[in-house]
């Protein structure tokens, strides 16, 4: 069974250096029907003003993930580690019993545009972690390419949960299709362009909540860049 949601429902959040629209309930934002998916808690797709940011925070038993579009994301912790990655790379941070962090826009001149990610960990009181990774846009044309998983598999970055995410880019006659088991879900995330899934038309910033068994297809791509979540069954 697929189940739309359009971009334009999602919720919105303007803060002058921060534009956000939040697939899921957030902050100021509550929709009761769009709490999270399953483990899937957060997609926030933020635009960041230069030189501006996420202060020190606290987080604790969430698996964060960030997917960088473009731009440059700085990254500090109070585990030590400091970074700053671009288009292609992907951030996978662990809470776990406790961590602080800051995000801030690396550049002076040029927003930054990213998805941050939150997937509830499948255990509580870990010790927090911190992995990034590169994965070449070559290796996600016309193909799932696995990103994150629970055994780091395939080069993946690892993530404390039953859950595998996979990007792929697709454009004019690529095509791709993706087998959800019966004992699964899955959520598509458009994260530019657009693309046809089931005869469906989805623009950036659409997604797709999957239940039950069902084969996805995915074509008439223009530009497209999508993220496929395999997840736990939803209750």
């Amino acid at each position: 069974m697929l189940h739309i949601r359009k971009s334009e429902d999602r919720g919105a959040a303007e803060h002058g250096w921060l534009s956000s629209r939040h697939s899921f309930s957030f902050a100021n934002y509550y929709d009761p029907v769009h709490t999270g998916f399953g483990p899937l808690l957060v997609i926030n797709e933020d635009r960041v003003q230069p030189s501006m940011g996420f202060g020190t925070h606290s987080h604790q038993d969430m698996e964060i993930i960030s997917y960088v579009l473009d731009g440059e994301l700085e990254h500090k912790d109070s585990m030590g580690t400091g970074s700053v990655i671009h288009y292609g790379h992907v951030q996978r941070m662990s809470a776990g019993s406790g961590v602080q962090h800051s995000e801030f826009n690396h550049s002076s001149t040029k927003p930054v545009h990213f998805l941050q990610i939150w997937i509830a960990p499948n255990a509580k009181g870990i010790v927090p972690s911190y992995e990034e990774k590169y994965f070449d846009p070559s290796s996600k044309k016309g193909q799932w390419r696995l990103i994150a998983s629970s055994d780091g598999r395939d080069g993946s970055v690892l993530i404390h949960q039953d859950t595998a995410i996979y990007a792929a880019i697709l454009d004019g006659h690529d095509a791709l299709n993706f087998a959800v088991d019966k004992t699964r879900s899955a959520y598509l995330h458009v994260a530019s362009g657009t693309l046809t899934v089931n005869n469906i038309q989805l623009n950036a910033g659409d997604a797709l909540k999957i239940t039950g068994k069902t084969t996805i297809s995915a074509s008439d791509a223009n530009n497209a860049e999508i993220l496929l979540f395999d997840l736990p069954p939803t209750t």
